[in-house]
C-alpha cells in the first residue's frame, strides 16, 4: 500500500520535471517533437483566454492533444514492467496519468473551472512567467522546488 503515496509523489515530480526540462526546454526549438507544447499549446491558450480548441475533438489527429495522450501512454508501458512487483505504486501511477489528461483538457475547455480547482496551471499560462509553476493536477512539487507563483491578488493554495 506504500506504493500509492509514493505514486502520486513521483506522477507529480515526474509533471514537474518534465513540463520544465522537456516541453519548456526541448519544446521552445522549433522542429523538435515537443515544440508543440509551447508553439501550438502555449500560443493557442494564450491567444484565446485559456481555452485550447484542440481538446474539442477526439484525440485522433496529430496535434498538441495527440501528442499529449502519446506520451502518457508511453510513460505508462515505460511502468507496466514494475505491475507484477509493485502493482500498488504501478496502479496509481496509470491513474495519475489519466487524471492529468482528464483535468488538463477539462481546464482548457473550461478557464473557469480551472481558475477554481487548478489555479497554479491557470497562473502557468495567464499569468506573467511561463517559467514557473509547473505541475497541473497538484502543486506539490511547485511548493517544494520554489517555483510556484501565484498571480497577483491571488493566495498560495
Amino acid at each position: 500500500m506504500i506504493g500509492i503515496p509514493l505514486g502520486l509523489i513521483t506522477a507529480n515530480a515526474v509533471e514537474w520535471v518534465f513540463h520544465k526540462r522537456v516541453l519548456h526546454g526541448l519544446g521552445r526549438r522549433r522542429g523538435s517533437f515537443w515544440a508543440f507544447h509551447w508553439h501550438e499549446h502555449h500560443r493557442h491558450v494564450r491567444k484565446n483566454g485559456f481555452i485550447d480548441a484542440d481538446y474539442r475533438h477526439p484525440p485522433l489527429t496529430w496535434n498538441a492533444q495527440t501528442k499529449e495522450v502519446a506520451a502518457l501512454v508511453a510513460g505508462a508501458a515505460v511502468v507496466t514492467p514494475m505491475l507484477p512487483v509493485a502493482p500498488f505504486y504501478v496502479g496509481t501511477l496509470y491513474y495519475c496519468a489519466w487524471n492529468y489528461y482528464r483535468v488538463h483538457k477539462r481546464a482548457h475547455l473550461d478557464p473557469d473551472w480551472a481558475r477554481e480547482h487548478l489555479p497554479w496551471h491557470y497562473d502557468h499560462h495567464m499569468g506573467k512567467n511561463p517559467d514557473a509553476n509547473w505541475c497541473v493536477t497538484r502543486p506539490w512539487f511547485d511548493i517544494v522546488m520554489g517555483t510556484r507563483e501565484p498571480m497577483a491578488n491571488r493566495q498560495l493554495e
